[in-house]
């Protein structure tokens, strides 16, 4: 029996949303992560992108294990000598929380071509309003990532 590989005018990309709100931040990422690389289908091919679009709205809401917000940096390179900066996880969520919801999905993605492709799949929004309510994506539930108070 030969080994069966997907063609590229067979993968089917789907839409999928995924409210934010009130979920733990590396939780929804790994299952995000792991709809765009396209590994819930029995299609994957590690070499191809099979991978859906994921649309995450309410990015401003997500949550942060208890101290973890101030602990953990976020680091970044100017270009120059000398030019590292770096940020705390809680004022990267209070200027920008969709960069921080972006760094976190990109650290789980493959670092080549096949990777930046993916997550152009991507769309972070801080609100709960998108632009892609013409595609009609189905919800995305992630029950296992809900913030345990």
């Amino acid at each position: 029996m030969r080994t069966y590989s997907p063609k590229v005018s067979e993968i089917m990309h789907e839409w999928y949303i995924v409210d934010a709100e009130g979920l733990t931040l590396g939780r929804m990422a790994t299952e995000v992560a792991r709809v765009l690389r396209g590994k819930h289908k029995p299609t994957f091919s590690p070499h191809i992108d099979t991978g859906d679009h994921v649309i995450i709205i309410n990015a401003s809401k997500v949550a942060l294990s208890p101290g973890k917000a101030e602990k953990k940096m976020v680091y970044r390179h100017t270009g120059y000598p000398g030019g590292i900066r770096s940020d705390s996880y809680a004022t990267l969520l209070d200027k920008k929380p969709e960069e921080a919801v972006r760094r976190t999905i990109r650290g789980m993605i493959p670092k080549n071509r096949l990777g930046r492709q993916m997550m152009t799949k991507l769309k972070v929004y801080p609100g709960p309003t998108h632009p892609h309510s013409a595609q009609k994506p189905q919800v995305l539930d992630i029950p296992d990532a809900r913030a345990r108070s």
